[in-house]
């Protein structure tokens, strides 16, 4: 299969993904609480990680059509965890929308996100059959994962001293064990053995930890219009990403200065994004941030070579490609 044969497949599969979504709400009361749902549900987004799970169960030996329930729990899942983070960062938009506390309020966003994280435990029991406490074990680990990753996030803010090391131990939770969890769901559903689960395990969790520092990268680099968030907002915000870590590292003088500046006054305005866009260049790490990002995307293919069909292989390298330049 080549390139354009494996979009084809994402956007087949996508299409199906979004159906399942759609069917998962509709007819639901109080209109009070579904509506919000339906307008976060609705509001897009890629669908990789419903595509973790049906590509991991493929590779194992499975069939897409046994796990397309438990491919949309880990969407609901992730859509949940959106959610309360924008509640928490008081995100203004997502996906280039307002985001739902913004939309409605507070009360009514973590409701709805409650709501997304139980229907996601419905739609992955419909997919358990013989599997049913490991499924649930490993979708259980990692929604605590990303708990534990979020708080450790909120804790970096109030921080001046947050090593390289927290930094990645931090992400490996709040990004990397969702993507982990996807393919872990996906092998154990497809019937994989030990070995495979294994392997497309660590897949996830390395193109996970790729995929989150990528993130860090287009906050600074990216285009608001296709990025969705408004560019420079974790510095606007005061976040402590790889490139502003490394940065603190790097920085000398006045550099050290204005950087030491944004911690002290727990972020930057609007305005002052170029400035620091500068020093990052200046400092170089934007191109730290794409080393990291080659190293575990290369990590993460070389994870698969226990993987038996070669298109397999292959199907992941571009899905890997695809979640570093976010498909299009």
């Amino acid at each position: 299969m080549n390139q354009k044969g494996f979009f084809t497949l994402y956007e087949r599969e996508r299409k199906k993904v979004e159906k399942i979504l759609v069917k998962a709400f509709k007819d639901r009361k109080p209109d009070s609480l579904y509506k919000p749902v339906n307008y976060i549900v609705s509001s897009g987004g890629k669908r990789l990680r419903p595509l973790l799970v049906l590509l991991s169960a493929k590779a194992v030996g499975g069939n897409f059509r046994d796990v397309y329930n438990a491919s949309v729990a880990v969407e609901l899942l992730h859509n949940f965890t959106l959610v309360h983070d924008d509640i928490m960062d008081n995100a203004d938009k997502r996906r280039g929308l307002l985001t739902l506390h913004k939309k409605y309020d507070d009360s009514t966003a973590i409701l709805a996100g409650d709501s997304l994280l139980a229907v996601a435990y419905e739609y992955l029991l419909k997919d358990c059959d013989g599997k049913t406490k490991e499924v649930i074990a490993a979708f259980t680990k990692g929604l605590i994962e990303v708990c534990e990753g979020q708080s450790l996030d909120k804790d970096f803010e109030t921080r001046n001293n947050v090593s390289k090391d927290e930094y990645k131990l931090m992400i490996m939770k709040k990004t990397a064990a969702m993507s982990e969890m996807c393919c872990t769901i996906g092998a154990l559903l497809g019937g994989g053995s030990t070995k495979e689960i294994k392997a497309v395990s660590l897949f996830g969790k390395n193109i996970g930890i790729a995929f989150q520092i990528q993130d860090d990268l287009l906050d600074i680099s990216g285009n608001e219009k296709e990025f969705g968030k408004k560019v420079g907002g974790d510095l606007i915000e005061g976040k402590k990403t790889f490139l502003f870590i490394e940065a603190l590292s790097k920085a000398k003088g006045n550099d050290k200065k204005r950087l030491v500046n944004v911690m002290k006054n727990n972020g930057i305005r609007p305005g002052q994004v170029n400035i620091y866009k500068n020093i990052y260049e200046r400092l170089g790490v934007i191109d730290d941030a794409k080393t990291e990002i080659k190293l575990y995307t290369n990590r993460a293919l070389r994870s698969l070579k226990s993987l038996k069909e070669d298109g397999d292989r292959k199907i992941f390298s571009w899905l890997a490609d695809s979640l570093i330049k976010r498909i299009k």
